[in-house]
């Protein structure tokens, strides 16, 4: 049987009269809410994720057009050019479609999630060389919240022309190829988090990913009596953004200063150096609060990320931005043994956690105003037991909050947090509630478009 989303767009993409008459392929994938890791997965960290309700869906069609064509549903909400067509010629490799990309106006730039995700996965050999498409997307994640947006296209694209093609790819291999849509053809220096969980992630439980590069560990479901929610703040993230890929240098720049001093490259994650470890190789000398990058450079000669490059002009909070990733994959593991625990006290403790992740996704210059507004909010209702902790996620500057809730004010505080919210900012929250299965737990459906 099709699933229900799949059943829903069914009847947009045959609204919108713009396949051929022929086999059409129908994928969706979810966004995710980032409960705990966030940032820390580029280094490496344990991550606990949570597939949400909200998803992207995906029409593919094969045509004999040496052209890709893209439609979107959603061009009037956020103010994008309707159709994108791609030269099959600029799509053969990355240089190619990165410098079309870079010609083509800002309105039309979003087509690239889904021409990147068919170039990565026909390089791959999943797709044929040479064929033609036709896709058409509709998603109901929101842009610039921070909750995948951009991974839910890539999974839900690979997923379609996929099936379309009568082609298997396992999880990992999908998920990997889909961040390199973001890392290697649009600049976005995003870890393997949200592709991982937009992929493979459960309904209602929180996908354990060690980010090394991408080992699931397993599922955790919250005790019957605690739930999430993310309230979306209104503030544009943006995981190509400035604070972003500066605090990303700085970690890498930490890495590369630890690395000297203990003797090892750590395998090139900065989670493998223990908070203990840690300690000691900076017990006498610090990691420099702030280094400006041509004196780093002149020093250390570069960094070991593979995305993401020192600019010599820029000053990084190096030491804040290192310590990060350290103490996060800590919280996030005693975050899950609370989870695991259930009691009263454990939920207390869980927030602690999330406010700690919150302060130091501040002190890497990732914080917001109005994301701090929101956490603050949602902390008033601390004191009757009713909230237990909030933090900022994903790549933060601006996006979503998480919230960890009594089950039973789920529904009641989410909507009082945002009346607040709007009375102190004028801005309306998007509150983004539930949650459903990763792509790979969705078969594929095929329509046929009749003549």
């Amino acid at each position: 049987m099709m699933h229900t989303d799949l059943m829903r767009f069914e009847d947009i993409v045959l609204a919108a009269n713009y396949f051929a008459p022929g086999d059409v392929t129908l994928a969706r994938a979810p966004g995710r809410l980032d409960v705990m890791g966030g940032i820390a997965d580029y280094s490496g960290s344990l991550v606990a994720e949570m597939p949400i309700a909200a998803v992207c869906c995906v029409a593919a069609q094969r045509t004999s057009e040496p052209t890709i064509v893209v439609r979107t549903a959603d061009a009037a909400a956020n103010g994008l050019e309707p159709e994108v067509a791609f030269p099959l010629d600029v799509c053969k490799s990355v240089a190619s479609l990165q410098a079309y990309l870079r010609s083509l106006p800002k309105p039309q730039k979003w087509a690239g999630y889904l021409a990147g995700a068919v170039l990565f996965a026909t390089e791959a050999g999943y797709t044929p060389q040479g064929q033609g498409w036709k896709l058409f997307v509709s998603s109901h994640v929101p842009v610039g919240a921070g909750v995948s947006s951009s991974a839910a296209v890539e999974v839900a694209t690979m997923r379609a022309i996929c099936g379309a093609a009568g082609a298997e790819m396992e999880p990992m291999t999908m998920a990997r190829l889909c961040q390199r849509v973001e890392n290697d053809l649009l600049d976005a220096p995003c870890g393997i988090m949200d592709q991982v969980t937009c992929v493979a992630g459960i309904k209602d439980a929180l996908l354990r990913l060690e980010c090394q590069p991408h080992t699931i560990e397993g599922t955790s479901r919250l005790p019957e009596d605690w739930a999430v929610f993310g309230i979306d703040s209104g503030v544009k993230h943006s995981v190509s953004g400035h604070g972003y890929t500066e605090a990303r240098v700085g970690a890498f720049m930490g890495l590369r200063m630890i690395s000297e001093r203990a003797g090892e490259s750590f395998n090139n994650y900065l989670c493998r150096c223990h908070i203990e470890w840690y300690r000691s190789f900076t017990a006498v000398e610090p990691l420099p609060e702030r280094m400006l990058g041509a004196d780093f450079l002149a020093r250390y000669g570069g960094i070991a990320d593979t995305v993401t490059k020192v600019n010599p002009d820029v000053t990084y909070r190096v030491r804040a931005a290192s310590e990060h990733p350290i103490y996060e994959d800590r919280r996030v593991r005693s975050f899950i043994d609370s989870v695991e625990d259930g009691t009263e006290e454990a939920f207390k403790a869980a927030g602690a956690y999330m406010i700690d992740a919150h302060v130091s996704y501040s002190a890497c210059g990732l914080g917001t105003p109005e994301t701090d507004l929101l956490v603050d909010l949602a902390m008033e209702h601390a004191i009757t037991g009713h909230v237990a902790g909030a933090k900022i996620t994903g790549g933060g500057s601006g996006g979503t909050v998480c919230v960890l809730v009594q089950r039973k004010f789920a529904r009641s505080l989410p909507a009082e947090i945002a009346r607040l919210y709007t009375e102190q900012t004028g801005k309306t929250p998007r509150i983004i509630t539930g949650s459903s299965d990763g792509a790979i737990h969705t078969p594929t459906a095929t329509i046929t478009i009749s003549a």
